[in-house]
């Protein structure tokens, strides 16, 4: 029996954090990844497949648009081409990311885990062998996985979730989605660019509720004028999948019939099969393991990190939560934590990032704020590039000018975020709206976008 000072279950980026940091600080280190390759979900299946998938899709449909291509023949490559140029990026990430396991001698083994007591795990190959490791902490990031509800057929081929929708192999002329969260966003923003049909079929009254109401207005009329159907506040009875369609019932009485059913409506914990109850381990009704402020589970030597802890259940986060837990196996204390303000990247078309407090929430609270608008169809860039569309907002405090948070809807949302995150994470006095428009920011660039909102903000002050 092999024993290691750390085992950690999955190599996604908690596990990767988590494996990274505790052989950088001397323990001798284990990784079980049931996949045949390292990276976990956030590789595979989800974060960085879908983000290719977008930007293939989304570089065709400028292709498409703009009149310097002049006129061409009818030229519309199917969903299966564009899932290849994602997988080219999956091999070179794999690639990337087996090389940090090798550099630092890091055991990997390929199989599945599963603990004999809260010090052994049974790992079982995927040719059936078995063999017993031990370690003096664990450290459990095996990720999450599409939730998939009793009465649902996915072993029938127009029924996916959003793992098997990546193994698709031919273009359907339209398709339902089934849950209008940001994964359910996404894709609807994707099949639209690929020009299918979308229904996007939302189980509450509007999309993705957790971000600032103006924002959250934006994305469902730019969805909307590019032809998504929108059902708000609909929730299914039943899933017929026939030969030649498949048709959503839903309880209001509605009957959608479509090529494909996309269900994207929520994500277990992949906990099953692990013995965590027999050890004594925390879980909840959806898999997800319950953790301390320092990532450790109800059995103190061992830890959990990324989506299997559930929220924010962001592949950033995740390596962050990963680093932090192997820094309290390490020395008894994290000495960094996750930021208080986690900034959200939503890859949807156009895109959507989000910082801090929405006006909502302040509103709610009562705290007196001001708001700074730029709107990008003013910009120079934003013109230059014909990405008009979208908006950068900051809230502020109307006394102190504490930038309170800032929201983000269009092209290159997810990287401007982080000119104001730098910002807005400062210690006072240095965390103020007066900063941008006090800086002198490269022309033409979006990041002008933050002095034009701080200065439209300040003109609101009297």
């Amino acid at each position: 029996m092999n024993h290691y000072d750390v085992i950690v279950i999955g190599s996604g980026p908690g596990g990767e954090g988590a494996a990274m940091q505790a052989v950088k600080g001397g323990r001798s280190v284990c990784v079980v990844e049931l996949h045949k390759e390292v990276g976990g979900g956030c590789t595979h299946w989800g974060t960085i497949p879908t983000k290719a998938l977008r930007h293939a899709v989304m570089r065709m449909a400028e292709f498409r648009s703009n009149p310097l291509y002049g006129i061409r023949e009818q030229w519309e490559p199917g969903f299966p081409a564009f899932l290849r140029t994602a997988e080219s990026v999956i091999r070179r990430q794999v690639g990337m990311r087996q090389t940090f396991y090798d550099r630092n001698a890091v055991k990997v083994l390929h199989a599945r885990a599963r603990f004999v007591d809260d010090h052994r795990l049974e790992v079982t190959g995927e040719d059936g062998s078995s063999d017993i490791i031990a370690a003096d902490h664990v450290v459990i990031a095996t990720g999450s996985r599409p939730y998939r509800p009793e009465g649902v057929d996915f072993g029938h081929p127009r029924v996916r979730d959003s793992d098997t929708i990546l193994r698709l192999d031919r273009s359907p002329q339209s398709i339902t989605i089934y849950g209008a969260g940001v994964v359910g966003c996404e894709y609807a923003s994707i099949f639209r660019g690929l020009q299918i049909k979308v229904n996007l079929v939302n189980t509450r009254d509007k999309l993705l509720s957790f971000l600032d109401d103006e924002i959250v207005d934006a994305l469902a009329y730019h969805l909307r004028d590019h032809g998504v159907v929108i059902r708000h506040n609909e929730t299914m009875e039943r899933v017929e999948a026939r030969d030649d369609c498949v048709v959503l019932h839903t309880r209001s009485g509605k009957a959608i019939k479509s090529d494909l059913l996309l269900w994207a409506n929520g994500r277990s914990g992949n906990t099953q099969g692990m013995n965590l109850a027999e050890i004594g381990v925390a879980v909840d009704e959806r898999g997800t393991v319950k953790v301390d402020e320092d990532y450790r589970t109800s059995v103190p030597h061992i830890y959990a990190a990324g989506d299997v802890i559930g929220w924010p259940s962001l592949a950033s986060a995740a390596y962050e939560q990963g680093r932090s837990a192997a820094q309290h196996l390490l020395t008894g204390r994290c000495e960094t934590r996750l930021s208080r303000d986690i900034p959200t990247g939503i890859y949807t078309s156009p895109e959507i990032s989000s910082l801090g407090k929405s006006e909502r929430e302040l509103t709610a609270a009562k705290v007196p704020y001001e708001v700074g608008h730029s709107l990008f169809r003013s910009l120079a860039a934003a013109q230059i590039s014909g990405q008009t569309t979208g908006m950068l907002k900051i809230l502020f405090h109307r006394e102190t000018l504490e930038i309170l948070g800032i929201h983000c809807f269009g092209q290159g949302a997810a990287e401007i975020i982080h000119i104001g995150q730098a910002i807005m994470t400062q210690p006072p006095p240095n965390n103020t709206i007066r900063w941008f428009a006090a800086t002198t920011f490269n022309y033409p660039t979006m990041a002008e976008a933050y002095r034009v909102a701080a200065l439209n903000g300040l003109n609101r002050l009297f």
